[in-house]
């Protein structure tokens, strides 16, 4: 801050894909996450955001965020950016597993890759969306071939109050937000040891993301380290275990929350 504070404040808001939603939205969205912030004038700002990595998108941002905070030192990166910011890695790879999953690579002279983090409509491989469309998926086909749901159609039926294999899809296809399908994940999980089916799907899980990170190694030719971060990845021990056996590289759990990055990342531009 220019009057030298050191205050931290915290606000959040919904979501602002700068590469999937409306540029008006995005931009009601921010402008009034960044009013609660208070009349603030700081002298760098770091955004990193979903979507960043299209261009449109990152300019879109970036010119709000110049509007909002005029003769401010400004950069834009996409969010997978601060993973490796926060924790300390100028270089590596930071592999993300939340609601979805992605891959991104950064060399020490700023090469960029990124692999997978297509949408949970189309890809997102290995994230909380995923593991639920494949157990509901599972549970159906069980449905279909006259079998009992087994302990993961038991646990996908209580946490969506379904009473069977049809009311459990309709509960889905009523659920238009990512983050409610990534919730049920959890009967995935809490059943992987009773259940075959529910343990092939953590197996799953883990190897796509293990392939999200070996063709970020082939692109650029990094080895690592690899971050991992992502409330799935890192609440999940099970998961957690199976991708670093599937991960030759070292791995480091991000220990410092997202946000801590473009802090860093902000610091730097002050010195540059």
């Amino acid at each position: 801050m220019r009057d030298g504070s050191q205050d931290v404040i915290d606000v959040e808001g919904p979501g602002a894909n700068v590469a999937t939603l409306d540029p008006r939205l995005v931009d009601d969205r921010l402008t009034a996450l960044l009013a609660r912030l208070g009349p603030v004038r700081p002298d760098a700002c770091c955004a990193g955001a979903a979507g960043a990595e299209v261009p449109a998108g990152r300019a879109q941002l970036a010119r709000l965020l110049e509007r909002m905070f005029p003769d401010c030192r400004l950069t834009v990166v996409h969010d997978a950016r601060l993973v490796l910011a926060a924790a300390g890695q100028e270089s590596g790879i930071a592999l993300i597993a939340g609601t979805g999953s992605v891959a991104y690579g950064r060399t020490a002279d700023g090469r960029e890759v990124q692999r997978g983090g297509w949408g949970w409509m189309l890809g997102d491989e290995g994230g909380g969306a995923w593991v639920t469309r494949e157990a509901a998926r599972e549970v159906m086909r069980r449905a279909d071939a006259g079998l009992p749901p087994g302990p993961l159609g038991d646990a996908l039926f209580a946490v969506l109050g379904a009473g069977d294999s049809r009311q459990l899809t309709a509960g889905l296809h009523a659920m238009r937000e990512p983050k409610h399908w990534a919730a049920a994940a959890s009967a995935v999980f809490d059943t992987a040891e009773s259940d075959r089916g529910a343990m092939e799907i953590v197996l799953g899980a883990a190897s796509a993301l293990a392939v999200l990170v070996r063709q970020v190694q082939d692109s650029i030719g990094l080895e690592g380290p690899v971050v991992l971060a992502g409330g799935l990845l890192l609440h999940q021990s099970r998961l957690e275990a199976a991708v670093r056996e599937r991960v030759a590289s070292r791995c480091i759990r991000l220990g410092e929350p997202p946000v801590e990055g473009a802090v860093r990342l902000a610091a730097e531009l002050l010195l540059q």
